[in-house]
């Protein structure tokens, strides 16, 4: 899964996608710092321990940088921005049983433009998985030779995704 750039200055418009979700009767909104404990246990549940350390991150920076939808105190799905790295956008996850809604979505054009509205011109998807949607909703671009990630070699427990079953000290030694 390649990272991919895009170009944050002629993204598609936000109010579209927020009311859709309204009229579903969910709510997209910016995470707050006292529901870090709730919020990151429910992406343990449904995504990895990965996500939840990077949105730990983003629901202790102030103003949050980890993205909601919920449906009363249900959650559906999050999105993170410069939350592993400044200007990339991920982790984003939405339950299951409600994808297809159009949550990811409204997640995402969220985060780019609030990453926009901070003065950023573009952003990173890292390690984009599906590519073909992410060129679709905004135009993102594959950043050649960024398979696997750069910026993600030598990650803890990666050895085998990112240096062919070496250990990760092979990595940043030689790098």
């Amino acid at each position: 899964m390649p990272d991919m750039l895009v170009k944050l200055y002629d993204l598609p418009a936000l109010k579209p996608a927020i009311d859709h979700q309204y009229k579903q009767g969910v709510t997209i909104r910016r995470g707050m710092t006292p529901e870090k404990s709730l919020v990151l246990e429910w992406i343990d549940e449904h995504f990895t321990h990965y996500w939840s350390s990077e949105a730990g991150v983003g629901l202790s920076s102030h103003p949050t940088t980890v993205m909601l939808a919920h449906q009363g105190d249900r959650i559906l799905g999050f999105a993170c921005y410069d939350t592993t790295f400044k200007g990339y956008f991920g982790p984003t996850g939405v339950d299951e049983r409600e994808r297809g809604r159009g949550i990811g979505t409204a997640l995402l054009l969220k985060c780019l433009h609030e990453m926009r509205n901070a003065g950023y011109m573009y952003a990173i998807i890292g390690w984009a998985g599906p590519v073909e949607y992410y060129e679709k909703t905004v135009g993102a671009m594959v950043i050649p030779d960024a398979e696997p990630p750069g910026s993600y070699r030598g990650l803890l427990g990666t050895d085998a995704i990112f240096n062919d079953g070496a250990p990760s000290e092979t990595f940043v030694a030689h790098h």
